[in-house]
């Protein structure tokens, strides 16, 4: 955001004819405005999200299953405040990361302290503290926040070593300390069954979604991807772009 532009201010205060006390409640009103956008660039900037995205952008209407009501109930982000996780289930390319990452800008604009990061890359930035003598220290660091976004439960290819810990038992661990402290939500293309396989552990992926469970808002997305359908659109787009015109036939 720019700083406060005083010579547009002072015109104004000339072509109003405003009187010093409107002048300053103005001022003071620009500069509180200012402060609040800047906390919010700083609090996003520290989130580990890199673009911001809205519900505006979200298109409703190609998600025609999905419960709009309870969708739109998480923006006042009183689930926050009362330590309820929350878990978005579906397929690849239906909306869940959309609707998350635009829940992190939200959180940022109520100044609440989030972080977002896919799953792979959170269980490497913990694997990362086994080799360097860190790990408690980012696991606190992980745990600290008011709200945690954990994206994307079963995309991309999780590391395991046979003398660590899995990956099962790094989440089991964050969502145990933040359990009924603070909130956490994730998005996961597979099935809740197929979690023991994808982390690890069976019995440790069990108990990971025991804790989901005792306080999730739990939400599926039962519908097409939106990713496939954008991309069929541009295939049907450059298909008609480069038809070869018919020649007319003159008789």
């Amino acid at each position: 955001m720019n700083d406060f532009d005083l010579e547009a201010h002072l015109r104004w205060a000339r072509e109003a004819k405003a009187s010093d006390l409107q002048s300053i409640e103005r001022l003071l009103a620009a500069a509180a405005a200012f402060k609040i956008a800047r906390s919010i660039e700083w609090r996003f900037g520290r989130s580990g999200l890199k673009v911001k995205k809205t519900m505006a952008g979200f298109d409703w209407d190609f998600q025609p299953k999905l419960d709009r009501r309870a969708v739109e109930a998480l923006f006042d982000l009183s689930f926050v405040g009362c330590h309820d996780d929350v878990l978005l289930t579906g397929k690849t390319g239906t909306g869940k990361s959309h609707i998350l990452q635009s829940l992190v800008l939200k959180a940022c604009e109520h100044e609440l302290a989030v972080r977002y990061a896919r799953c792979v890359d959170l269980v490497d930035d913990l694997y990362a503290g086994l080799a360097d003598g860190t790990y408690e220290k980012r696991m606190k660091a992980w745990c600290r926040v008011q709200l945690l976004v954990i994206d994307d439960v079963g995309l991309g290819q999780l590391k395991r070593r046979d003398d660590e810990p899995t990956a099962a038992h790094m989440l089991f661990t964050l969502l145990d300390r933040r359990h009924m402290t603070a909130s956490t939500a994730i998005t996961s293309n597979l099935q809740l069954s197929a979690w023991g396989k994808y982390l690890g552990d069976a019995t440790l992926a069990g108990a990971v979604l025991d804790r989901l469970a005792a306080t999730a808002i739990r939400i599926d997305i039962d519908g097409p991807s939106y990713r496939q359908h954008l991309a069929r659109q541009r295939a049907d787009a450059q298909s008609r772009t480069h038809e070869t015109p018919r020649r007319e036939v003159v008789s």
